[in-house]
């Protein structure tokens, strides 16, 4: 007999990450003999690097993994300083950056470090779902604020005076490349933003997975404008390596010893596996600015073929892998929209609704992340779809 008086915490109440519910149902027609194309999760069709699985097979070999210390391993730690100054020109000290169980850990950690119970946190709409879930879920308070054409799709300080007008802010968090858009700030958008938040005393934090995946050589680190910034990366995206479930942080010096305290407690390290994969994928740009020029080939291929069958409302997409497609024009309850087409067509897509719950009903997250073969075929579903 279940208990009525045994309730789950209201913490817990948060809304469902839609595009994993997609993704589950997606998977229940494919057991059952649909084929599905994946356009739904930002999951790469390509496998980690070739040396990055040589270092993982040298390492089950020798037969024992352990615990790591919190911070990371040294090697990996080492070679994401020299990651940011061959890429950014930016010295990074080693005893600010640690490994972290993938972005997602960074992020409660990053919240948990550097924020208090009410706190206000502001994040752009549309922008990532899980940002919301897990500031609720810590009981801090997403602010989030509606971002259009007119600012590119990007906060700016304007923005956040009037957010600060309702309540003192004591965070802004901020990805570019964005998900779902795939709109990258202009470098000097970006400097203005964290400019105002080191001015105001607001911590900034940066979501930089989707960094590597530009397609206009115009990607900027928050830390070439300030050292207080809290950056937040991971292997998932440009290194393909979702399943691995490495990602790192860069921290301001007075949030490393907070940090680590809180990641002994909760996670005591990252995978010792998963590091030592990660340290010899960061040598492998070779082999993943192949596999980036599939996604700019997928690009193309999308931004050419879309307009013409209706979809041709859609955002930038300086970056990331995603395109957000207004579809007004055929339906303004994209849940409803999503799970048709996935069922008539095949195609599975994420509902707007996953990103921005006011006006995230006219719009579909399209991943252009699979193999080339595979869009060309979403197209066609597609336009028979839609006509």
């Amino acid at each position: 007999m279940t208990r009525t008086d045994f309730q789950p915490s209201r913490r817990s109440d948060v809304a469902p990450f839609i595009a994993m519910d997609v993704l589950a149902e997606a998977a229940k027609l494919e057991a059952a003999g649909r084929r599905i194309i994946h356009m739904e999760v930002g999951q790469p069709s390509a496998p980690a690097p070739s040396a990055a699985l040589a270092a993982a097979r040298a390492a089950l070999d020798n037969g024992r993994l352990g615990y790591t210390e919190a911070l990371g391993i040294a090697p990996l730690r080492q070679a994401l300083a020299g990651h940011y100054k061959r890429t950014y020109g930016v010295d990074v000290p080693v005893g600010r950056i640690m490994a972290t169980t993938g972005s997602s850990a960074g992020f409660n950690l990053a919240f948990l470090s550097a924020f208090d119970p009410g706190d206000r946190v502001v994040l752009t709409a549309p922008g990532y779902p899980a940002y919301r879930n897990i500031l609720k879920a810590l009981g801090l308070v997403p602010v989030e604020i509606e971002v259009g054409a007119e600012t590119r799709w990007s906060l700016t300080p304007d923005l956040l005076d009037k957010a600060q007008a309702d309540g003192p802010v004591k965070g802004v968090l901020v990805a570019s490349p964005a998900n779902p858009t795939g709109t990258m700030m202009t470098a000097e958008a970006l400097e203005d933003l964290v400019c105002y938040c080191d001015d105001a005393g607001i911590w900034f934090i940066s979501d930089e997975i989707y960094h590597g995946l530009d397609y206009a050589d115009g990607q900027k680190t928050a830390l070439e404008t300030s050292q207080n910034v809290i950056i937040i990366n991971s292997f998932s995206k440009y290194y393909c390596m979702t399943g691995w479930r490495i990602g790192w942080m860069v921290l301001p010096e007075q949030l490393v010893r907070p940090t680590e305290r809180i990641a002994q407690s909760l996670y005591i390290s990252p995978p010792e596996l998963s590091q030592i994969a990660a340290t010899a994928a960061l040598g492998s740009v070779q082999e993943l600015e192949a596999v980036k020029a599939v996604y700019a080939a997928n690009r193309d291929l999308l931004l050419g073929g879309l307009p013409g069958i209706g979809l041709d409302r859609l955002l930038p997409v300086d970056g990331a892998f995603y395109i957000y497609a207004d579809i007004s024009r055929f339906s303004t309850d994209s849940l409803a929209f999503a799970r048709q087409m996935l069922h008539d067509a095949g195609v599975a897509a994420t509902p707007g609704v996953d990103f921005d719950p006011v006006h995230g009903h006219d719009y579909l997250r399209f991943s252009f992340a699979g193999a080339h073969d595979d869009m060309k075929e979403a197209l066609g579903r597609l336009a028979e779809f839609l006509s």
